[in-house]
């Protein structure tokens, strides 16, 4: 799975917004600033956000971004697929609309299984937890592998 630019900054935009201790919206500039995003870009990432109703936009001098959806309520999976579509398609396809023939017919199954891999972590890890840097404990425990910090 690749992990776009698009999705890593739409999670670190989300992560910025979520720490706002004030209860004023948060500037597109401030986050862009903090979080080392291109301003533009981010304002496209924000209004893939907006569209999927994970944040609002308020003008004005008080204006910015804040949070429609509690943090908590937040996955890394509603974010991929509010930036980037589904976790896994096949041919732009849903796994399961997806047939093969003869000598390939178990590799429907092989991308069911990897859309179920990837659910398990991106839908249980949310915004709040990224803000207090407390992965839940089977996100961590998949860390703990030698093998898993390798590249392949």
């Amino acid at each position: 799975m690749k992990i776009s630019a698009k999705v890593d900054y739409a999670v670190r935009a989300l992560i910025e917004i979520a720490g706002n201790e004030s209860d004023r919206p948060r500037s597109a500039e401030s986050i862009s600033t903090a979080q080392d995003i291109p301003r533009d870009f981010l304002l496209a990432v924000l209004a893939d956000l907006r569209r999927a109703g994970l944040v609002a936009s308020q003008r004005g001098q008080a204006g910015g971004w804040a949070l429609l959806t509690p943090a908590g309520e937040i996955s890394v999976a509603d974010v991929i697929r509010a930036t980037d579509g589904p976790l896994v398609s096949v041919h732009g396809r849903a796994p399961e609309d997806v047939s093969y023939e003869g000598s390939a017919e178990a590799l429907q199954s092989v991308w069911i299984a990897v859309r179920s891999s990837l659910r398990e972590v991106l839908e249980d890890v949310t915004v709040a937890h990224l803000l207090a840097k407390d992965l839940p404990a089977a996100a961590v425990e998949r860390t703990r592998s030698e093998d898993a910090w390798h590249r392949r």
